[in-house]
């Protein structure tokens, strides 16, 4: 890592609950103060065999909206300053879904901050996770989109575990799939379990896959 983006990460400012929201604000409106990184687990991929994965293993702590919003802004800020640092044009969207709060990006030129299968986006979450944590004190589920990527990929994994559920009732045969990330495994999980049928994951990262079972 750079001397600049180990500033962007060390360097980090302390949160003013006086300025305006952050929500929708175009990141050429960048203020300097960031944070750094976060505690982070993607959120769990459902478990094998119906049991949650070590990162959501236990009982979720309630936040309330006061904090998911605060989570946001810090965010925000951090990855506001990575932009900056990037010398990458981007505009910044919160909002708070269920029990997390959801930080997206949005802009034309930002396929670098995805990756090949997303990997740059995870590490990016990581950090965006860890920069929330060293201010609040508390672990947070905070999700980080960019450029929509994770709302398209969440529709392709749907739609590939309901394909391989029906493959799986059709010939009574388990179906092993790709090697995925938890945010992956989990949309996965979850569309096995509303077709009917069971799921775990197998093997270690960066090779944990989904395995599709047969009804019995």
């Amino acid at each position: 890592m750079s001397q600049q983006e180990d500033a962007v990460v060390e360097g980090a400012g302390t949160h003013d609950e006086g300025k305006p929201s952050l929500a929708s604000r175009p990141a050429d409106d960048r203020r300097p103060e960031h944070e750094g990184s976060g505690a982070g687990d993607e959120p769990s991929d459902g478990g094998d065999a119906g049991t949650a994965e070590p990162d959501e293993a236990a009982a979720p702590v309630r936040v309330s909206v006061a904090d998911l919003e605060l989570e946001g802004e810090i965010a925000a800020d951090y990855i506001e300053g990575l932009l900056d640092v990037a010398d990458l044009d981007g505009d910044i969207d919160m909002d708070v879904e269920g029990d997390r709060a959801v930080v997206s990006v949005v802009g034309a030129t930002l396929s670098e901050l995805v990756g090949r299968r997303g990997e740059v986006l995870e590490a990016l979450q990581e950090l965006t996770r860890l920069a929330v944590h060293q201010q609040t004190g508390n672990r947070t589920r905070m999700m980080l989109d960019v450029g929509g990527y994770r709302q398209r990929r969440r529709a392709e994994l749907a739609e590939a575990g309901q394909d391989a559920a029906e493959e799986v009732r059709r010939t009574g045969q388990p179906k092993k799939l790709w090697p995925m990330n938890p945010f992956e495994r989990k949309v996965v999980h979850d569309a096995v379990a509303a077709a009917g049928l069971r799921s775990e994951s197998e093997g270690e990262e960066p090779e944990r896959r989904v395995v599709v079972l047969p009804v019995g």
